[in-house]
């Protein structure tokens, strides 16, 4: 069912007098006002980036034999509906209800009915039923946990709610590159949309704070955590992940300073599991 549009009322992000003192968990839900989402679509272009990202989580998905996905962080449905095409049995959850409303609207206008759930990851399982062959956590959200023990609950929720041989694809911007030598993007990949530009208004060890501006004169902000990869890939590997392979901007070998994103693929399947 879809969530009700005519309840999600417009307002205006509010950070305060300090936006760079605003670091909180709790805060994403209130970032994501109507009027952001609404323009949310012109930032990823999704024939760009469609083009862009190629059958990667596809492939991947398939290699893994997945066949349902569990997406926590639907946003306006661009995986979501684009795995439902290919064949994939999906569930989409996100904390903004925003972003719920426009991803079934996306599904709907393409022919495609998205189950929809509002969740928050760390008590994703009180909300989401079942067990999947995947989770998948992209458009670098998990940076919305500024909390070390918020992303590891989170963690621990995306592995239970997988399958005993399952697979989590989380990405996340190359923020080691950001916090080492400065940004530079070439919005290759992710954010295609050619009259918007995304990028830090400020950046410490603990905070990220994005500016969005759209060819309109309308400007909004995210304030994230720029998590280092290594530090991503061992907090999987403690939570319980086996395995964590890394690919830079979709490919299996880069150059650590290169990459826009880094997508890992955690695997939850232990090595002495029978067949």
């Amino acid at each position: 069912m879809a969530p009700d549009e005519f309840l999600l009322e417009y307002k205006s992000q509010d950070y305060g007098s300090d936006p760079t003192e605003v670091r909180s968990t709790d805060n994403y839900t209130d970032e994501y006002v109507r009027g952001f989402v609404e323009k949310w679509d012109e930032l990823i272009d999704w024939q760009q980036r469609w083009e862009s990202e190629g059958d990667f989580f596809i492939e991947q998905l398939k290699a893994h034999g997945v066949k349902r996905v569990l997406d926590v962080a639907t946003g306006t449905g661009f995986h979501s509906v684009r795995l439902l095409e290919a064949g994939f049995d999906v569930v989409s959850v996100d904390g903004s209800p925003y972003m719920l409303a426009r991803a079934f609207e996306n599904a709907r206008q393409r022919g495609r009915v998205l189950r929809t759930v509002q969740a928050d990851w760390r008590w994703l399982n009180r909300d989401v039923y079942g067990r999947f062959d995947a989770v998948i956590c992209l458009g670098n959200s998990f940076t919305h946990l500024f909390d070390e023990r918020d992303r590891r609950k989170a963690l621990a929720e995306f592995y239970s709610a997988l399958v005993h041989d399952g697979v989590l694809i989380l990405d996340q911007r190359n923020y080691d590159e950001m916090l080492d030598h400065g940004f530079s993007s070439k919005h290759k990949y992710y954010y295609c949309g050619e009259k918007v530009s995304a990028e830090p208004e400020h950046v410490d060890e603990g905070l990220a704070r994005f500016q969005y501006s759209f060819d309109d004169g309308s400007v909004y902000h995210l304030n994230m955590f720029p998590l280092r990869k290594n530090y991503t890939r061992e907090l999987m590997q403690e939570v319980g992940f086996q395995k964590v392979d890394t690919y830079g901007d979709f490919q299996e070998t880069y150059h650590d300073r290169e990459p826009d994103f880094f997508v890992h693929v955690a695997s939850k399947r232990y090595e002495g599991t029978p067949q």
